[in-house]
């Protein structure tokens, strides 16, 4: 089994985690100005409580650090996940 990778799927405003080809998750996000807004995290049922949502939100947020938007975590998921990793709490600052 293939490590799961993260693809930012623009035309669907989300972030999809592909795992054997397969969409098992997804971060969706609204784009404002210099914010984006990440509204809603899933995973399928069948890949959840393996760490999947995790490696997504991780991949998002490196993503997004590497341009200029500033995070704002509406999705509760992202929110407790930049909570518990500080080094991504600037992210929701600049």
């Amino acid at each position: 089994m293939a490590a799961p990778e993260v693809h930012n799927d623009t035309d669907k405003r989300q972030y999809s985690l592909i795992e054997d080809g397969e969409v098992i998750g997804f971060a969706a996000y609204e784009v404002d100005g210099d914010e984006i807004r990440f509204v809603h995290t899933e995973v399928d049922p069948a890949h959840r409580g393996g760490g999947h949502a995790s490696i997504l939100v991780e991949h998002a947020l490196d993503d997004v650090r590497s341009g200029s938007l500033r995070v704002v975590p509406q999705c509760s998921y992202v929110a407790a996940w930049i909570e518990r990793h500080p080094d991504y709490q600037e992210l929701t600052t600049r």
